[in-house]
């Protein structure tokens, strides 16, 4: 894309993005880059992936899992979904979410990142941040798709924020990495004191 398309098309795409936000906030039918987002206070997609996850002991290698929505029930669940393992966006989001764990588990919320990377990759990335939450690869996009965050051939960073009942509360799709996992924390608290 040239640099002036670039311009003409990008004040466009903040008002789309800022669009969008709004319609999440009031639980309209919302679009994003990916697709249909799902309705808000409604069951969240299911989903069963493989993935990794830090060992039982706390410490080596993260083991392989599965898991699946149901897995989470009872707890709130902090979905997200991001491009690529070991890009700078997506490790700043990681690190992000890493430093605030303990935070989201004091309020019983679980944190699950997925992308299209694959096993080892996520390892990898695991082993190398420190990551102490599990990551899912989506290497065809299928559970992407039902979330609306896929544009081929990766997710794109947008996080959901379900329930102990497992039904979809937030959605965020204008994901800035950098101070994430602090706005999904605040949003998680005034649900929770609501």
């Amino acid at each position: 894309m040239k640099r002036r398309t670039l311009l003409r098309w990008l004040p466009g795409s903040l008002v789309t993005l800022s669009l969008v936000a709004e319609a999440s906030l009031l639980g309209e039918r919302a679009l994003a880059l990916g697709g249909d987002l799902p309705p808000l206070n409604i069951s969240a997609p299911p989903f069963r992936l493989q993935g990794v996850a830090p060992s039982p002991e706390g410490h080596g290698d993260p083991i392989p899992v599965e898991l699946s929505l149901a897995d989470f029930a009872g707890r709130w669940l902090i979905l997200y979904f991001y491009p690529k393992d070991f890009t700078s966006g997506c490790t700043l989001e990681a690190r992000g979410f890493q430093r605030d764990l303990d935070t989201f588990h004091q309020r019983q919320a679980e944190v699950v990142g997925i992308s299209t990377d694959p096993l080892d990759s996520h390892e990898s990335f695991c082993g190398a941040e420190g990551l102490a939450y599990p990551l899912l690869s989506d290497p065809k996009g299928c559970v992407s798709r039902l979330y609306g965050s896929w544009l081929a051939p990766m997710a794109l960073r947008h996080t959901f924020l379900i329930d102990p009942d497992g039904n979809l509360r937030a959605r965020w799709v204008a994901v800035r990495p950098l101070a994430h996992s602090q706005e999904v924390l605040q949003t998680l608290v005034e649900f929770q004191t609501a």
